[in-house]
Order: structure tokens, then C-alpha cells, then sequence
């Protein structure tokens, strides 16, 4: 199962890498009032890591009212016992 997880996480490296290099070109990204030159590889790496960070807060702030929900029962059933 390890190897398997090495040779997934290689694969999609590479595949990465590939992507990166075949899209050096310079683009204009407009941004809000600004025009803003940099290559595609730079503009696809900082989309993947605003999209990254977005998911990691969200499921953050899922998992945080999830653990409130399940807290409130507990509180509940602990009090009915008493």
C-alpha cells in the first residue's frame, strides 16, 4: 500500500512538472483594476494554491460545527443522567 501511495504521488508529480514546463508563456492576468504580467505556470500554481487554501478553511470550519453539533447532545444526554 506504500509503495502504491509513492508511485501516485510520483505520477502526479511528474505529471505536474509537465504542465509547469510546457506553460511558460507570458500572460496578463487582469485583477480587479490591475493588469499584472506573469507566466502560466506561475498564474497555475497560485490558482492551485488559493484553491487549496480555500478547501483547507472550509473544511476547517465544517469540522468545527460539526464538532458543536455533536457537542450538544453530549451536553444534553450528561444532564437528563444527572
Amino acid at each position: 500500500m506504500k509503495k502504491l501511495k509513492i508511485i501516485i504521488v510520483a505520477v502526479i508529480s511528474i505529471l505536474a512538472l509537465i504542465i509547469f514546463v510546457q506553460n511558460t508563456a507570458v500572460v496578463e492576468t487582469k485583477l480587479l483594476f490591475m493588469t499584472i504580467s506573469m507566466s502560466r505556470a506561475l498564474l497555475l500554481i497560485l490558482t492551485f494554491g488559493l484553491g487549496f487554501a480555500t478547501g483547507l478553511i472550509v473544511s476547517f470550519m465544517l469540522r468545527r460545527s460539526d464538532k458543536s453539533e455533536i457537542e450538544k447532545p453530549r451536553s444534553e444526554i450528561s444532564e437528563i443522567r444527572e
